[in-house]
């Protein structure tokens, strides 16, 4: 019932920022977690930051102090502030909505986009 469109993701040297933005269409009575995962070469998807209904955050150790999660309510979007940038944040980053719509729980992943930090 929900799409989910990424994008901002690119090259970038260590040290840089990028601004990732996922749009989401469809509807939703509400959410309970927006969150972008990260999945790099020979390594399992991981959680980066979440954002709750509530407005509480939470990020993986690797990222804390350098990214920042935020939602934009009118604009059906949430982003991924990445500074500080790494080499080892090199990673397709998805997406991702956990929802509750008319009574039911629902989830959906976006497409990725890639993120490239070089050194």
């Amino acid at each position: 019932q929900v799409q989910l469109v990424e994008s901002g993701g690119g090259v970038v040297q260590a040290g840089g920022s990028l601004r990732l933005s996922c749009a989401a269409s469809g509807s939703i009575s509400s959410f309970n977690t927006m969150g972008w995962y990260r999945q790099a070469p020979g390594k399992q998807r991981e959680l980066v930051a979440a954002i709750t209904s509530a407005g509480s955050t939470n990020y993986a150790d690797s990222v804390k102090g350098r990214f920042t999660i935020s939602r934009d309510n009118a604009k059906n979007t949430v982003y991924l502030q990445m500074n500080s940038l790494k080499p080892d944040d090199t990673a397709v980053y998805y997406c991702h909505l956990d929802y509750w719509f008319r009574g039911s729980r629902f989830s959906s992943w976006g497409q990725g986009t890639q993120v490239t930090v070089s050194s």
